[in-house]
């Protein structure tokens, strides 16, 4: 039974697995497995013909093999799966291993140079184990890759009959990294400041009541002596990256957007921001597409917390694609996965967001500690650019 399951799980992540690492521990996987197979043999020449001298000692080497690694692999499915099934199952084979290699050690093995045996074992576990541990503690928990979301505005341009004009806003994403990031959702979105002047300075308790707004505000305006900021309001807002693409690393990508206004607008400032929701490739496997699903204010059933940010003026479009796992034995022991994005706008703003819950489980929105958890598991990335402003006076008096 561990040759087969071994052998199983080996042989997709030595095909599949996202990561060298991964990959590598597949091959290991798999040459355990040929081990306790080969074990198998030598158990029933051990005991049966004895036609080998030393297969006691094979036995015991492919039987202590079998402990080592159904051990750590119950411990992997304990603190990974959602399954009772493998962690019962890899504990059933790890006792049965145990006890493999106390019944093969009385009978007496004979041990040639005992001394180089047992520093083989150690050596060979030690090295199982620091894989293991890469795998399971370090890589999880290591320094996130971030891409870099720049905005730079062009030169504007006033519409023939001097009426409008339009803002050109270059928008680059470059991934500096050594891997790949899916793009779940990308937005971009300006909004229209006005910020007229005080005729005299400004109060120190209007200083406060502006310093009081920014706990509960996402605008953090500056405590002005003259300047008096209103609450910003949406003029704008696209994506600006195909959902369910992907910027691979050490690439760049790039686009512009146009902004247009009339000269009669009442904002004496515009801001941008670019936004993107995104996931690691070495880390999940998005199954396209990244399907529309719903929208916050039709007939579909959406999550009660959507609906209260409805009533707060804040609409969303809802698409969901399925998630598989990075390694063949989570993507075994764990119940489907499936990522939700929200591409929400309002009065106020705009942003992406997404989550990876189990299907039915998208109306329960996570606890912090839960959503950090899956960010790291899956190597989610929220990449925020903005407020880039730009003052309109100098484009208004040309009127």
């Amino acid at each position: 039974m561990t040759t087969l399951l071994l052998a199983r799980f080996g042989l997709e992540d030595f095909a599949h697995d996202l990561t060298f690492a991964g990959r590598l521990a597949g091959a290991v996987l798999l040459a355990v497995s040929f081990t306790t197979l080969v074990s198998a043999a030598a158990v029933l020449d051990h005991w049966i013909r004895q036609s080998f001298p030393y297969s006691g000692l094979v036995a015991l080497i492919g039987t202590f093999a079998a402990l080592l690694t159904n051990a750590m692999l119950m411990v992997q499915t304990l603190k990974n799966g959602d399954s009772a099934l493998f962690p019962a199952l890899f504990g059933a084979l790890t006792a049965g291993s145990a006890y493999a290699v106390f019944a093969v050690w009385r009978t007496s093995v004979v041990i040639p140079a005992p001394k180089r045996v047992a520093a083989a074992v150690i050596v060979s576990s030690v090295i199982a184990i620091a894989n293991f541990g890469y795998q399971n503690l370090y890589q999880p928990y290591q320094r996130q890759t971030r891409p870099l979301i720049t905005v730079s505005m062009g030169k504007p341009v006033l519409s023939k009959d001097r009426t409008a004009f339009a803002v050109p806003v270059d928008i680059t994403l470059r991934n500096h990294g050594d891997v790949g990031f899916y793009v779940l959702g990308a937005e971009f979105h300006a909004m229209g400041e006005q910020v007229p002047l005080s005729p005299k300075d400004r109060l120190r308790r209007q200083w406060r009541s502006d310093a009081e707004q920014w706990p509960i505000s996402s605008d953090f305006n500056p405590l002005s002596r003259r300047e008096i900021h209103q609450p910003g309001e949406l003029v704008e807002a696209k994506p600006w990256m195909p959902q369910g693409s992907w910027v691979e690393s050490n690439d760049t990508y790039a686009t512009r957007v146009v902004v247009q206004l009339p000269m009669n607008t009442p904002y004496d400032q515009v801001a941008f921001y670019a936004t993107a929701s995104l996931a690691r490739k070495d880390q999940l496997v998005l199954q396209p597409p990244l399907r529309f699903v719903a929208y916050s204010w039709g007939r579909e059933n959406v999550p009660g917390w959507l609906k209260k940010q409805q009533r707060s003026d804040l609409d969303s479009l809802i698409y969901r694609a399925r998630v598989h796992e990075n390694n063949a034995l989570d993507e075994h022991t764990r119940d489907p996965r499936f990522i939700t994005v929200y591409w929400q706008f309002g009065t106020h703003g705009a942003n992406v967001y997404s989550s990876i819950t189990r299907k039915g489980e998208e109306g329960s929105p996570l606890t912090p500690a839960e959503q950090s958890e899956v960010q790291n598991r899956y190597g989610l990335v929220d990449l925020i650019t903005g407020p880039v402003e730009r003052t309109l006076w100098d484009i208004k008096s040309r009127r």
